[in-house]
């Protein structure tokens, strides 16, 4: 029996702990562990991404951080199955260090990643600016509190990514899905605040590793709305193929940020989008590519 889609129900789910998510079980040398809180089948590419730079960082010396993370995404995880990571140390130089990550279920590996760290350094600075002001997060209301009774009604794709995911995330503008659901078109861009749901505590490397579980949310998505279409479209087949995120400054994933998000390319059967994620005073803080399958079919 489906429930019925209100603020109420988005309201009260649980959303899944990101800190436990982000904590792993030590199992040997260079070896972890890590598991989903999930309803879901599959496991959500961010904590496969949250991990393995856990996984990473957690062989690495603490007066390093982390500036890169490239992951490709092999098979999909299982829910209901522990995540193995096998760090492999390719490099300790004088100032980077670099890591593979190999995320393994039944033997079967599921996730790959390289990781770099460098010491902190200074250097030339510029910037790429944010695209517009955005209302602060503070002004703005939760996504179902935007919606009218009909869209309310039809937000049955809002409780697994609440339930399933559980970042937090508002939106300046209207969320393109919306306008595709009516089937309009709009730009390939998107824009949302976004932090996790709790307190991470002060580990720098929990907070990279916070924004990296974040950091897949809607990227991929923003390559749809100038076709009208939207995730849920019939017909869809989407997975991600790579993601790659890298941190230019440390910051609190679990304070508001904006997350900006451009599609730049549709075709061949995959979309390309990047993300840049912005302070409240336009700090470019960290940057993000995706690939991904968006094939329809017949």
């Amino acid at each position: 029996m489906s429930i019925a889609v209100t603020v109420e129900t988005l309201a009260s789910i649980p959303r899944p702990p990101v800190g436990q998510i982000l904590s792993l079980e030590n199992v040997g040398y260079d070896a972890f562990r890590g598991s989903a809180y999930t309803q879901a089948p599959r496991i959500y590419g961010g904590q496969a991404l949250g991990q393995s730079l856990v996984a990473a960082g957690l062989t690495v010396d603490r007066d390093r951080q982390v500036h890169s993370l490239h992951g490709h995404f092999v098979h999909p995880g299982r829910s209901d199955t522990p995540v193995n990571y096998h760090v492999e140390r390719l490099r300790d130089g004088g100032s980077f260090t670099t890591r593979q990550v190999r995320a393994v279920q039944n033997d079967r590996t599921i996730f790959l990643a390289t990781a770099s760290f460098q010491r902190p350094e200074k250097g030339l600075e510029h910037q790429t600016p944010v695209s517009a002001p955005a209302t602060p997060p503070e002004e703005l209301p939760r996504l179902e509190d935007s919606l009218s009774e009909e869209e309310l009604s039809e937000a049955t794709w809002l409780l697994p990514l609440l339930t399933n995911i559980g970042v937090e995330f508002r939106f300046p503008e209207e969320y393109p899905r919306l306008a595709n659901r009516r089937g309009e078109s709009r730009p390939p861009r998107q824009r949302a605040w976004i932090r996790t749901p709790e307190r991470l505590g002060d580990d720098i490397l929990v907070h990279a590793a916070g924004f990296a579980y974040c950091s897949d949310l809607f990227l991929l998505s923003a390559a749809l709305p100038p076709h009208g279409r939207h995730i849920d479209t019939p017909g869809l087949q989407l997975a991600s193929l790579d993601h790659t995120v890298w941190w230019h400054a440390p910051f609190r994933a679990d304070e508001w940020h904006l997350y900006e998000q451009h599609g730049y390319r549709m075709g061949g059967g995959r979309g390309l989008s990047r993300g840049y994620l912005f302070d409240r005073d336009g700090n470019l803080l960290a940057s993000t590519a995706q690939e991904g399958l968006l094939r329809f079919r017949d």
